[in-house]
């Protein structure tokens, strides 16, 4: 079985040229569910960014395959062939791993990259288009992604706990006018952190304290709402951010706490600020997939790196990445797919619709 990969990104063709060959958001799940019809194909996603639109598919065999996704780009436009580069076996697992770990970037270490990849997926998943091999695929590379971001510094760096913190926060969801804050504790650190996320567009913020009455009024200062702290797990479930700043012995923010809220929240992430000592978060937390957790000695060390720093992190990324690409590479090897009897299934499917 192959996973080959067919595409053209900001380092092999201009914008002109890339504009040519963009998929609607909304339409990326249909076209990939009609190439997964294609004989031969079985499943494919199907990725189109500002900087690039990759086909990704699983099929039997790799010259086969890529013809059919060279097919699929002739239908929607014309371009010098050099702007077009293919990879089939290894070589396409190992892009896709650097894709979503901000290595192919413009900007190096860029993490907005890793959610349009998981929308792409998911809608190659909702219509149907994609199989053991490519679902098996694409959660390894989403492995890979975290593993990058949270053991190397290749997505860090800025200038204070403050800027950092609202930096990561647009890393990962982008702009923040629609992201929704809770704060544990009333304290100042965590009243200037969430003060500087409301500058750059956040809003709604929920504030969780000990005492009821300071809540009360932090709440008011920021235009938010206070709750009362045996509750605030209660209240979790509309919120992006959390920022953990009380007074507390041992963590309050647990696994146990965290689980029912984020099964629950199926795609949607979590960004946790945890800026108090002892630390409100137990760290386990930070294992649970769609949780990103930062405390405050991570968040200050992360405020001394520079690009230069990250550039430097590049090695031990790659690195990473080989070492998944490998163990990739033996699971496929091991794999079987049974006749394309789902892509014959899907193409009378869509005769019939």
């Amino acid at each position: 079985m192959n996973i080959v990969c067919l595409g053209l990104s900001h380092r092999t063709a201009s914008v002109e040229q890339r504009e040519k060959f963009a998929i609607a958001e909304s339409e990326l799940g249909s076209a990939a569910c009609r190439l997964s019809t294609t004989d031969g194909l079985g499943e494919c996603v199907v990725i189109s960014t500002c900087n690039r639109v990759e086909v990704y598919a699983a099929a039997p065999d790799a010259g086969f395959a890529l013809a059919a996704l060279r097919r699929f780009f002739a239908e929607r436009a014309t371009a010098d062939d050099t702007a077009f580069y293919q990879a089939d076996a290894t070589e396409s697992i190992r892009h896709l791993f650097r894709v979503v770990s901000g290595l192919e970037s413009m900007v190096l270490g860029e993490t907005e990259i890793l959610g349009q990849v998981k929308k792409a997926y998911q809608a190659a998943c909702d219509a149907g288009a994609t199989g053991r091999h490519l679902n098996k695929f694409f959660q390894r590379a989403f492995n890979v992604a975290k593993e990058v971001r949270t053991k190397t510094n290749i997505t860090r760096g800025s200038t204070s706990v403050g800027a950092v913190a609202v930096d990561l926060a647009e890393k990962i969801f982008g702009k923040l006018n629609s992201c929704k804050v809770m704060i544990l504790g009333a304290g100042e650190t965590s009243e200037l952190t969430a003060r500087a996320l409301l500058s750059r567009g956040a809003h709604s913020i929920f504030v969780s304290n000990r005492s009821h009455d300071r809540a009360v009024a932090l709440a008011a200062e920021l235009g938010g709402r206070a709750i009362h702290f045996d509750k605030w797990h209660d209240e979790l479930l509309p919120a992006d951010i959390l920022i953990g700043s009380t007074a507390a012995p041992h963590a309050i923010v647990t696994r146990e706490k965290i689980a029912p809220v984020m099964r629950q929240r199926k795609d949607r992430p979590l960004f946790i600020i945890d800026l108090a000592v002892p630390r409100d978060v137990d760290p386990a937390v930070n294992e649970m997939d769609g949780v990103y957790l930062y405390d405050i000695d991570s968040l200050k060390a992360i405020a001394g790196q520079s690009l230069e720093v990250r550039r430097a992190d590049l090695a031990l990324c790659e690195q990473m990445i080989e070492r998944h690409v490998a163990e990739f590479g033996v699971w496929l090897a091991k794999s079987h797919l049974p006749p394309l009897e789902r892509g014959a299934h899907l193409a009378k499917r869509l005769a019939a619709s």
